[in-house]
Protein backbone atom coordinates (compact mmCIF):
# COMPACT_ATOMS: atom_id res chain seq x y z
CA UNK A 1 0.00 0.00 0.00
CA UNK A 2 1.05 3.71 -0.88
CA UNK A 3 0.45 6.67 0.68
CA UNK A 4 0.44 9.84 -0.73
CA UNK A 5 0.42 13.10 1.40
CA UNK A 6 -0.24 16.06 -0.24
CA UNK A 7 -0.64 19.62 1.40
CA UNK A 8 -0.90 23.27 0.03
CA UNK A 9 -0.40 27.13 1.08
CA UNK A 10 -3.33 29.22 -1.20
CA UNK A 11 -3.60 32.71 -0.88
CA UNK A 12 -6.22 35.17 -1.35
CA UNK A 13 -7.45 35.57 -4.71
CA UNK A 14 -10.38 36.17 -7.11
CA UNK A 15 -11.86 37.70 -4.24
CA UNK A 16 -11.74 35.22 -2.20
CA UNK A 17 -10.24 34.60 1.21
CA UNK A 18 -7.27 31.71 1.05
CA UNK A 19 -9.82 29.55 3.61
CA UNK A 20 -12.55 29.94 1.06
CA UNK A 21 -10.23 29.01 -1.77
CA UNK A 22 -9.16 25.77 0.48
CA UNK A 23 -13.20 25.29 1.02
CA UNK A 24 -13.63 25.28 -2.77
CA UNK A 25 -10.67 23.13 -3.75
CA UNK A 26 -11.83 20.37 -0.58
CA UNK A 27 -14.98 20.51 -2.80
CA UNK A 28 -13.61 19.52 -5.76
CA UNK A 29 -11.15 17.00 -4.14
CA UNK A 30 -13.42 15.58 -2.35
CA UNK A 31 -15.13 14.13 -5.43
CA UNK A 32 -11.78 12.02 -7.09
CA UNK A 33 -11.87 9.08 -5.32
CA UNK A 34 -15.34 8.55 -7.04
CA UNK A 35 -13.87 9.13 -10.40
CA UNK A 36 -10.40 7.54 -10.31
CA UNK A 37 -10.39 3.87 -9.52
CA UNK A 38 -7.04 3.98 -8.13
CA UNK A 39 -7.54 5.71 -5.12
CA UNK A 40 -8.12 3.59 -2.57
CA UNK A 41 -9.30 6.31 0.36
CA UNK A 42 -9.03 10.14 0.48
CA UNK A 43 -9.50 12.52 3.53
CA UNK A 44 -9.27 16.08 2.54
CA UNK A 45 -8.52 18.25 5.23
CA UNK A 46 -8.58 22.11 6.04
CA UNK A 47 -6.58 23.86 8.60
CA UNK A 48 -8.36 24.59 11.30
CA UNK A 49 -9.54 28.57 11.50
CA UNK A 50 -8.14 28.92 15.41
CA UNK A 51 -4.49 27.26 14.14
CA UNK A 52 -1.36 29.04 13.00
CA UNK A 53 -1.46 30.96 10.40
CA UNK A 54 1.53 30.33 8.78
CA UNK A 55 -0.02 26.66 8.45
CA UNK A 56 -0.82 25.18 5.25
CA UNK A 57 -4.42 25.48 4.22
CA UNK A 58 -5.73 22.17 2.67
CA UNK A 59 -4.02 18.09 2.96
CA UNK A 60 -4.84 15.62 0.91
CA UNK A 61 -4.51 12.07 2.37
CA UNK A 62 -4.86 9.19 -0.05
CA UNK A 63 -3.85 5.99 -0.08
CA UNK A 64 -3.24 3.28 -3.01
CA UNK A 65 -2.53 -0.18 -4.06
CA UNK A 66 0.68 0.45 -5.07
CA UNK A 67 2.95 2.86 -6.98
CA UNK A 68 1.17 2.05 -9.96
CA UNK A 69 -2.32 3.45 -8.73
CA UNK A 70 -0.68 6.61 -7.37
CA UNK A 71 1.03 7.51 -10.87
CA UNK A 72 -2.32 6.66 -12.85
CA UNK A 73 -3.93 8.90 -10.37
CA UNK A 74 -1.87 11.53 -10.96
CA UNK A 75 -2.54 11.57 -14.91
CA UNK A 76 -6.11 11.10 -14.43
CA UNK A 77 -7.78 13.49 -16.50
CA UNK A 78 -9.95 14.18 -13.40
CA UNK A 79 -6.75 14.72 -11.11
CA UNK A 80 -5.47 16.56 -14.07
CA UNK A 81 -8.20 19.17 -14.03
CA UNK A 82 -7.60 19.41 -10.03
CA UNK A 83 -4.51 20.01 -10.36
CA UNK A 84 -4.43 22.98 -12.96
CA UNK A 85 -7.44 24.46 -10.60
CA UNK A 86 -5.73 24.40 -7.40
CA UNK A 87 -2.00 25.55 -8.84
CA UNK A 88 -4.02 29.31 -9.74
CA UNK A 89 -4.92 29.21 -6.00
CA UNK A 90 -1.73 28.42 -4.37
CA UNK A 91 0.77 30.36 -3.55
CA UNK A 92 4.17 29.83 -5.46
CA UNK A 93 6.61 27.05 -4.02
CA UNK A 94 3.95 26.20 -1.62
CA UNK A 95 3.40 22.60 -1.72
CA UNK A 96 4.66 19.94 0.20
CA UNK A 97 3.83 15.94 -0.40
CA UNK A 98 5.33 12.55 0.29
CA UNK A 99 4.73 9.42 -0.51
CA UNK A 100 5.59 6.32 1.31
CA UNK A 101 4.99 2.49 1.48
CA UNK A 102 3.46 1.40 4.37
Amino acid sequence: MVKHIVMFRLKDIGGKTAAENAAMAKEMADKLPALIPSVRSMEVRLNSPLADSTNYHIALICEFDDMKGLDEYQNHPEHKKFGAFIAGLKDDGNRACIDFEI
